[in-house]
């Protein structure tokens, strides 16, 4: 029997080394041997059964000459739509293409728990949460001579790197606090930016864009991930970050939330940078003093702790994280994919001969 044939259209491919690149590669792993998968930037009128288009609003052309080709305005038959954070916090509230991409889809793919709520509450129905996933990487012993930060994500606006360079300005005179920063320059501004916070702090380093594998090496090496986004639809470094032992310090908004859950303490408000600066300095001073006791259970889930028993910041944040890691497995990943998949195919097609892992 021919196995069904998936499309992934994805804005970005391998060269940009970024979180739809990845998304796509990963699924079409994911999806393979059960599917006939191709990853390409456009739909060029080609035959498939589905059809999985990562950002409304990029891929904006592909999904209406799907729909258009299915003679449908609305709901196109293996249609499947998955929103990045500039779709769900910016895009859809404006862009007449994202708009119509949203009506177009069959389903709806959101990367994070709090994604739905961004949505028109007619369309809520047709969305489907899955969690990214990630190898899990064995927690490395870290030096206690010093804290060492990473922040990774391209430089541009919606990463708020501002954030990061105010907060290291404020950190220059604690000699045993480190900043590494990777990201291409997309914006030349904010590179410029990079370059003159790097002269003024000498702990804070701008490493440019790296390799995947050395950017989850750094991730791994740190000591804690600091996250400032403006927007996100479900960062890969915040999971990456998770599933190597690496604590994330993450802007308060939704897509943030949405990955680590509500009660958990390592939030600052966007743009505050006097609010990560002290979460670093807390992070150093547990560190310091190698305060590591065990964390009660209602400070993970963020209930009221007794007098006294309240742990310390850094110890609770890794106590969270690891609390979160499993909601990254691949296992769990896999199996909401293949199920949405399923979902989307013709109802004339037959399921009955598929790889085991389409059920798992």
């Amino acid at each position: 029997m021919t196995k069904p044939r998936v499309l992934i259209v994805s804005p970005a491919l391998a060269s940009a080394n970024n979180g739809n690149w990845q998304t796509a590669w990963r699924w079409s792993r994911m999806l393979h041997p059960t599917y006939q998968t191709t990853i390409a930037q456009d739909w060029n009128g080609e035959p498939f059964d589905v059809m999985l288009a990562l950002h409304a609003k990029r891929s904006a052309s592909a999904i209406a000459r799907w729909a258009q080709a299915r003679g449908v305005s609305a709901d196109a038959p293996g249609l499947g739509v998955v929103l990045t954070g500039t779709d769900l916090y910016r895009d859809i509230q404006t862009d007449a293409s994202a708009q119509a991409s949203l009506a177009y889809a069959q389903r709806l793919v959101v990367l994070q728990e709090c994604a739905p709520d961004a949505l028109p509450q007619p369309l809520r129905t047709k969305a489907r949460v899955i969690f990214q996933s990630v190898t899990p990487r064995k927690a490395m012993v870290k030096t206690q001579r010093h804290l060492r930060a990473v922040m990774v994500g391209h430089l541009r606006e919606e990463k708020s790197p501002q954030t990061l360079f105010a907060a290291a300005r404020l950190l220059k005179d604690h000699p045993d606090i480190f900043i590494d920063h990777i990201g291409e320059a997309l914006d030349a501004e904010l590179g410029v930016q990079a370059q003159a916070c790097a002269a003024e702090c000498p702990q804070y380093r701008w490493l440019g864009g790296l390799s995947h594998e050395a950017t989850r090496r750094h991730i791994q090496g740190a000591h804690v991930l600091v996250h400032a986004s403006r927007m996100e639809g479900g960062a890969h470094v915040v999971m990456e970050a998770v599933c190597s032992g690496t604590p994330v310090l993450a802007s308060r908004i939704a897509g943030n939330v949405g990955m680590l859950g509500a009660a958990y303490a390592g939030y600052f408000e966007l743009g505050d940078a006097q609010g990560l600066a002290d979460a670093l300095l807390r992070c150093r001073a547990d560190q310091r003093t190698n305060t590591l006791p065990r964390v009660p259970a209602e400070a993970r889930s963020g209930a009221p702790l007794a007098t006294g028993s309240a742990p310390s910041f850094y110890p609770q944040l890794q106590a969270q994280c690891a609390d979160r890691a499993p909601l990254f497995a691949p296992a769990n990943e896999r199996a909401a994919l293949h199920q949405l998949v399923r979902e989307l195919l013709p109802a004339n097609t037959s399921t009955e001969t598929l790889h085991p892992h389409a059920s798992a």
